[in-house]
């Protein structure tokens, strides 16, 4: 039963040091502080329930994020939790259309980030009143209850919201592969060390973060196929780092190591670029795998149209919450392209295993070359991680989107006035 008029939002800037490690680490982004902009919402109702949302930032611009979330906090202080899911489509409408916010987006940048945190800490509420796991919560609706969350406004050329249900909607856990081994930043005794731990512990899919050297890269390349052998799947991310011409070539030369995708070859906003490198890997039996950093539902639209990519890969904190990624979800399904959600981060995994479940559950039905990335870092410091068994995702049972965070983590954790960080800032001073 949804209940209560929310009363309270608060924000705050979270940074964890993993840069001093060498963690997230790739050939564009060398020195990463995995953060988040952390909204807790509160209600009216003495329940004591919370709605806790996030968004993933590499550390510097978290406090950009975190007022953009103040401004659009008036949009939802004062609203009653059943006004905002009764018309989901018009609440998410409301916060990507504010007539003067709106011109610093719209629907991307750091103003659809902070919507993607409100709209997290939504779900969460309206998932923990229902007492259901968010991908249950999901599961359950009725078809044009669901339907009803997602703006179709921009992508009715290619899927209407009757074409959409009139599709079929309908445990092993959910397939994961690993990005924890391959750093870019990580040494070859560590990334050996690691290989050999994962695959002990039963992991078969690899991903090697590639594009700062070419040499470097066809060593590392050469060292992970020969420790995980010839059957496991292997795969390349080059976080955006070439031209295209630069991609094509790059990765004909790792072509010989077999990996089944190149992960953001070029610029993200580059559909036609995406498209020309897909064309051209065809022949070497290399996809092109995107995602994590597109803006919104029409520059998937757009990938699509222009089968610019054979992988897809959604991301929980950067498309507007739920409510985007379950139009991108069913505009995958009818051009039968895999979802492989992007995770990691900063709670990255705990948001997109419901996703992911929901999408085999309700819409694919199908684990043909899907999976769920992984990275074995920060879970820790949230009160519901998520549980890997046998490389799988295990569906989440609390009630929830996952998201809330442990407050001796949060209050630690704050910048600049944590603990953590008074000690790191304090130490750099001298």
């Amino acid at each position: 039963m949804v209940r209560g008029r929310i009363s309270r939002l608060s924000v705050r800037d979270v940074r964890f040091p993993t840069s001093l490690g060498g963690h997230g680490s790739d050939a564009m982004h060398t020195d990463p502080d995995y953060s988040a902009a952390y909204v807790i919402l509160e209600t009216d109702v003495e329940d004591g329930l919370k709605g806790y949302g996030i968004t993933f930032t590499l550390g510097k611009g978290t406090e950009v994020v975190v007022c953009a979330v103040n401004a659009l906090a008036h949009h939802v202080l004062n609203k009653d939790l059943q006004d905002i899911v009764g018309d989901f489509r018009g609440f998410y409408r409301q916060l990507t259309s504010d007539g003067q916010l709106r011109w610093i987006g719209p629907e991307k940048g750091v103003v659809h980030l902070a919507t993607a945190a409100v709209l997290n800490a939504v779900w969460d509420l309206w998932a923990k009143q229902e007492g259901k796991p968010l991908w249950k919560l999901l599961v359950d609706m009725d078809p044009r209850t669901l339907l009803s969350c997602i703006d179709f406004r921009y992508i009715t050329d290619v899927l209407t919201e009757e074409e959409a249900f009139e599709e079929q909607m309908r445990m092993h856990g959910y397939p994961a592969y690993t990005t924890s081994c391959a750093w870019l930043g990580y040494s070859d005794n560590t990334l050996k060390q690691l290989c050999m731990e994962a695959l002990q512990d039963g992991w078969t899919r690899f991903k090697v973060k590639v594009g700062a050297d070419l040499q470097d890269d066809i060593r590392r390349c050469r060292l992970i196929r020969h420790l995980i052998g010839p059957e496991k799947t292997l795969m390349l991310d080059a976080n955006q780092r070439w031209d295209v011409p630069e991609a094509v070539e790059w990765v004909s030369q790792l072509a010989e190591y077999k990996p089944l995708w190149i992960e953001e070859p070029t610029s993200p906003d580059d559909i036609l670029g995406h498209a020309t490198i897909s064309k051209a890997l065809v022949p070497l039996g290399i996809g092109v795998a995107t995602g994590e950093q597109c803006h919104n539902r029409v520059i998937f639209k757009q990938l699509l149209q222009a089968k610019a990519l054979q992988f897809l890969q959604i991301d929980s904190c950067r498309l507007g919450s739920v409510n985007e990624n379950l139009s991108v979800l069913l505009m995958a399904k009818k051009f039968e392209i895999p979802v492989c959600p992007h995770a990691g981060g900063v709670g990255l995994c705990e948001l997109v295993q419901h996703l992911s479940i929901f999408d085999f559950i309700s819409v694919s039905a199908s684990l043909k070359n899907r999976m769920c990335e992984y990275v074995d870092h920060l879970h820790e410091h949230f009160k519901y991680p998520v549980v890997i068994k046998n490389a799988s995702y295990m569906p989440p049972t609390d009630a929830g989107y996952s998201t809330e965070m442990k407050e001796d983590s949060v209050k630690k954790h704050r910048y600049p006035e944590g603990e953590v960080w008074k000690k790191l800032l304090a130490a750099q001073e001298n």
